[in-house]
């Protein structure tokens, strides 16, 4: 069994008991489920940012714990003010050590479009992704077939949600439908977990122009980013390099300048 097979068997188990435990009826109380959403498309695309989706993310299955005690008031805010497009949030606690209330307390303190990284299996966990504050959620190609994958990316823009559909290879493209909003590759392979941002710049032109682009995982080098925008990705999700420092705000800062001046020094080499 997989490691993501594992995650998913895992998580059938959890939402029937986080079911029994905050039903429906209650997470529609939440002061989030009527709010209107920050578009992570929108903000993917204004001029005045970096494009960076910065994640915060206190652990994986293949590293064990990255960081483990980090703030997220002062590490979402810190990527906001340095200048991310969005924010990701890992809610799945068995394997990534994230909590829902770590999504809520950085909706507290940021008004920009945050992305519910989970593994999205159910309809509950979209109604609960909005009673928590998230504004758009994942669903992964591999983990659900093409039917479910529509049925729940329709259920979450009923509700106001946007949708990020993840792929690892070409043939999931098939998945994607008039519900998804953002299509996303993922640069790690499921088989050893090696990343290789290859992978995004082979599969760019497969991936209708409809949806907004963007490259996820394995991204550390601005020259990266500087590539994978040439090639006309809109969106890079970033975590594990910011997450690894001690300060990853400070980190994420420090990258997104880097860009900013690359970019400068390209605009003046062409001027």
């Amino acid at each position: 069994m997989t490691i993501l097979e594992k995650i998913v068997q895992h998580k059938r188990k959890e939402v029937a008991e986080r079911r029994d435990l905050y039903p429906v009826a209650l997470l529609e109380q939440s002061i989030y489920y009527q709010t209107p959403v920050v578009s992570m498309t929108k903000y993917l695309q204004r001029p005045d940012k970096s494009g960076i989706i910065a994640e915060f993310k206190r652990r994986s299955p293949s590293k064990g714990d990255i960081n483990r005690y980090a703030s997220v008031e002062q590490v979402t805010i810190g990527y906001m003010q340095g200048g991310a497009s969005g924010l990701s949030v890992l809610t799945d606690t068995e394997f990534f050590g994230g909590k829902n209330a770590d999504l809520t307390e950085a909706r507290t303190y940021n008004f920009c479009p945050i992305l519910r990284k989970d593994f999205i299996i159910d309809e509950y966990q979209i109604i609960e992704a909005r009673s928590i504050g998230a504004d758009v959620v994942l669903l992964i190609a591999e983990c659900l077939d093409r039917g479910r994958l529509k049925e729940l990316a329709r259920f979450a823009r009923d509700l106001g949600l946007e949708v990020l559909m993840e792929i690892h290879s070409a043939d999931q493209l098939e998945k994607a439908n008039e519900y998804v909003d953002i299509v996303g590759v993922n640069n790690r392979n499921l088989k050893d977990f090696t990343v290789d941002i290859q992978t995004s710049m082979d599969l760019y032109d497969q991936i209708p122009r409809e949806f907004v682009r963007i490259s996820e995982s394995g991204i550390s080098d601005p020259n990266a980013i500087i590539q994978l925008k040439e090639k006309g990705f809109q969106g890079f999700l970033i975590g594990e390099y910011f997450m690894q420092d001690d300060a990853p705000h400070k980190r994420c800062q420090e990258f997104i300048r880097q860009i900013q001046s690359m970019e400068d020094n390209l605009k003046n080499a062409i001027a």
